[in-house]
């Protein structure tokens, strides 16, 4: 089935890129992504009840829940749009390995927000999104699912930082090595020629 992403703009390669919906959508998620790990870290040394860790609280879970809204969003879009086909000077093992690292990206980006969230509501709390709007628990309250959300919720930190690392080697060796554009296919502007 031809749609905008296996048939996007040509770069000058002539390879497909992927539409701009979804690369807004990556670049929106790794934005937030770069601003929630520090928060989340920030959050660890604050004092408890102050308004220093409140504040850096709200911030960490409006971005999560943020990322969790573009994760979903962005799980649809790419089910009705797939990515472009990689090229085909990319081999078996280099490609299963860039499947493996994306769906574990789109896993971990899912399951850490939801994750946090389920241990806020679960232990009785609303989520403030930002100061605008709050998100009563939408469950009920439960210590012992709110303990596994946690756990759940900072173990998965790892592997995420491990797929991050995997997928930004990844983009840097296509750029500095094989110089083969792949990394073009995300980019909106792209270089002429």
């Amino acid at each position: 089935m031809a749609n905008a992403e296996t048939t996007g703009a040509a770069a000058p390669s002539g390879a497909a890129t992927y539409d701009s919906v979804a690369q807004a959508v990556h670049w929106l998620v790794a934005a937030l992504a770069v601003i929630v790990v520090p928060l989340g870290w920030a959050i660890a040394g604050a004092p408890r009840n102050t308004p220093q860790r409140d504040l850096l609280l709200l911030l960490h879970r409006s971005a999560g829940l943020t990322i969790l809204a573009a994760m979903v969003f962005r799980t649809g879009w790419r089910w009705h749009h797939p990515p472009p086909p990689l090229p085909s000077s990319i081999g078996r093992l280099e490609a299963a390995l860039a499947r493996l690292t994306h769906f574990a990206l789109y896993l971990l980006l899912t399951v850490m927000p939801l994750a946090g969230y389920l241990n806020t509501a679960a232990a009785g709390h609303a989520v403030n999104f930002f100061g605008v709007l709050s998100i009563p628990p939408l469950l009920p309250e439960n210590g012992r699912l709110s303990q596994v959300a946690i756990a759940i919720h900072l173990v998965a930190q790892y592997p995420l930082y491990l797929f991050i690392a995997l997928h930004i080697a990844g983009a840097l060796f296509h750029v500095a090595i094989r110089r083969d554009r792949v990394v073009e296919r995300m980019l909106p502007i792209r270089r002429a020629g």
